[in-house]
């Protein structure tokens, strides 16, 4: 990195993942001169924490942005859509969270262990994947560069906080409720998520997938830069706190042995290979919380199709999945002298 220092500001600094940005900054020791907390209008005046400083919540207003220099952003697409073009105008390299630019061709859409050259020639909006997306490429990348992807099969078992805090907070009372033989509600979740495990997340299309299966279809299509890749998602809600989970089953080109995959997953940058299922070990959820990398184990060859692979992939949705992911697009940025001034952006 330069010498430089930048002003940053976290759009939706009170929600879970507005508050994991503001850690991730503190732990990265990101080149912040100053950073700014930005919320709704019924937030302003609340503080969150950043290291062992407390930030006010200021208005999430397009003024807010000048002066800025990067934006870090996870509000929901109705307010990306609304303010991170202004906050552009201002000169802002905005990184979103949201789904709102995502498919926006001349969007790039980021994760740097995979895609860190797509940032060239941005246009002030940088759009952050989807959780499950994230750290299912980055177990791809390396498999591909040595094989050749060729179709992938994933089936997803989401925790509740990629619902945000009302997820996390209806499996807590949902759990309280049963063991105490009290009444509780449903309406976060499409069903009951204490003790059970939901086949749905987002809303099902005429052709039987969510909305949420879409995007590691057209996400992982984009990233990779494959754009016919056969992709077939099934997409689980389970009633874990934090922490995805993925089972994932590759098919290349030119097939790799599961010791020769073990080895590019275990040099690949972002990865950590956990996989000696003899002493029963293998990436969970609650070994992964609060970490960075991906985790990647139960590596072994499809039996049912010659050339596959079948792993098995867990990664913190709050951390690399979405906060830690977009402050390593802001170090890249900086890294490669990519925050410039104020530009024409792209609409959704």
């Amino acid at each position: 990195m330069n010498s430089r220092r930048y002003k940053v500001a976290v759009l939706g600094a009170t929600g879970a993942v507005g508050r994991e940005m503001l850690t991730v900054l503190d732990e990265h020791r990101f080149p912040a001169e100053d950073v700014i907390a930005l919320a709704s209008a019924r937030s302003v005046g609340e503080e969150v924490e950043f290291g062992k400083r407390k930030l006010k919540v200021r208005a999430a207003v397009p003024e807010a942005f000048d002066g800025i220099d990067i934006v870090l952003a996870s509000a929901g697409s109705a307010v990306s859509k609304e303010l991170l073009p202004e906050a552009a105008r201002r000169g802002c390299l905005c990184i979103d969270n949201s789904s709102a630019f995502r498919m926006v061709p001349e969007v790039p859409l980021i994760v740097p262990e995979v895609n860190g050259d797509a940032l060239e020639g941005h246009n002030g909006i940088v759009a952050n994947p989807n959780c499950s997306t994230i750290q299912m490429v980055v177990a791809l990348k390396p498999l591909h560069d040595a094989g050749g992807l060729t179709r992938v099969i994933v089936t997803t078992y989401q925790s509740v906080s990629g619902a945000g805090k009302k997820g996390i907070d209806e499996l807590s009372a949902q759990t309280i409720a049963l063991f105490n033989q009290k009444p509780f509600e449903v309406k976060v979740h499409a069903a009951r998520i204490a003790f059970n495990v939901i086949p749905q997340i987002g809303t099902f299309g005429a052709d039987g997938y969510t909305d949420e299966e879409w995007k590691l279809v057209n996400e992982t299509r984009k990233i990779m830069g494959l754009p016919d890749l056969p992709v077939c998602p099934t997409v689980v809600r389970v009633p874990v706190f934090a922490g995805h989970s993925e089972s994932v089953i590759v098919e290349l080109e030119r097939p790799l042995t599961p010791d020769a995959a073990r080895a590019l997953l275990q040099a690949a940058p972002g990865i950590v290979v956990v996989d000696d299922p003899s002493q029963k070990r293998y990436p969970m959820p609650i070994d992964c919380a609060e970490k960075d990398a991906v985790f990647v184990g139960r590596i072994r060859r499809d039996v049912s199709r010659p050339g596959g692979l079948a792993i098995w992939v867990v990664a913190d949705n709050l951390r690399k999945g979405a906060a830690t992911n977009a402050v390593q697009i802001a170090e890249l940025a900086v890294a490669r002298g990519l925050v410039h001034g104020a530009r024409p952006v792209a609409q959704a």
